[in-house]
């Protein structure tokens, strides 16, 4: 049986929040040069996924992720996906259904999880911690571990603060800024030993 995570003040503010999804896809074919699958591709290399585990993938967007995570933990694995968006949880639904995979989405809030304690093997977040205040981002680290099983891998990738700004990724990403430590010790058990 599943349950709610833990609501702390805020805990359901989902930051912001993209309602465009088709958009969302053309941009995002746009900025990694018409090579997305790769790019996801690469990021999933990263947790190692086996046959028959389950993952989470937190801010799954139009749901490219989690359908590639399915295909590598085939039939007996599960994936999650979850988003602030019912308009990227539409089209992500749409996807896996045109390419015959189970794989479930729905709505919900990265700062207040409904699944149970140490439900995952592993658990993703592409390019979405810069949507999140720093509330925010503690909230999703704190109910990552708690649905992570204690033996579980998390991934987050995001854009970071460089040393100097101004840069072309500076001027692109307008919705907000995340740092390595934010996204490294906000979630309890990781040090910096685990910085990529």
């Amino acid at each position: 049986m599943r349950k709610h995570g833990h609501n702390n003040s805020g805990a359901g503010a989902p930051g912001r929040v993209i309602h465009w999804a088709a958009r969302y896809d053309l941009m995002t074919w746009l900025f990694t040069l018409g090579r997305e699958r790769a790019f996801r591709e690469k990021i999933l290399r990263l947790t190692q996924l086996e046959p028959g585990e389950s993952v989470l993938d937190i801010g799954c967007g139009t749901g490219t992720l989690a359908i590639l995570a399915k295909q590598q933990v085939g039939p007996t694995g599960t994936v999650h996906g979850i988003d602030a968006s019912p308009e990227m949880i539409t089209r992500a639904g749409a996807k896996a259904r045109r390419v015959g995979l189970k794989v479930t989405f729905e709505k919900a809030a990265a700062q207040a999880l409904p699944f149970r304690d140490a439900e995952f093997d592993v658990v993703t977040t592409t390019l979405m911690l810069h949507h999140l205040s720093a509330d925010g981002r503690n909230q999703m680290a704190h109910e990552i571990h708690r649905v992570l099983k204690p033996s579980g891998r998390v991934l987050a990738v995001d854009f970071v603060q460089a040393p100097q700004d101004g840069g072309f990724i500076d001027r692109f990403r307008h919705h907000g800024v995340s740092t390595v430590d934010d996204i490294i010790t906000g979630i309890p058990g990781l040090g910096s030993q685990h910085r990529r």
